[in-house]
């Protein structure tokens, strides 16, 4: 199944939570944080503004990106946990 956003939100799917504090310390699942950084793997297309005009997506697919903690809708598609955000809950771009 493929997940197509409309207008100006983004499918986002999250990295690996981490396992390992620096320290070397191993968390039990329970504990680890919900990872932030996320990799982009669907776009819309954009948009449209008063004026009529389309406005361009910022984001492309493939970018690595750091999103707002508790925003957007969770979906499981074939397994796998995605999440769909509006352009606007992406904090950054991680580079």
């Amino acid at each position: 199944m493929t997940i197509k956003p409309l207008a100006d939100r983004v499918v986002l799917k999250p990295t690996e939570a981490e396992e390992k504090t620096a320290s070397g310390i191993i968390l039990a699942a329970a504990s680890q944080e919900k990872p932030q950084i996320a990799e982009v793997v669907a776009v819309g297309p954009g948009e449209y503004g008063e004026d009529g005009k389309l406005r361009p997506m910022n984001i492309k697919v493939g970018d690595k990106v750091i999103a707002s903690k508790y925003s957007g809708t969770e979906v499981k598609a074939d397994g796998v946990e995605y999440t769909i955000v509006r352009q606007s809950d992406i904090l950054a771009i991680v580079e």
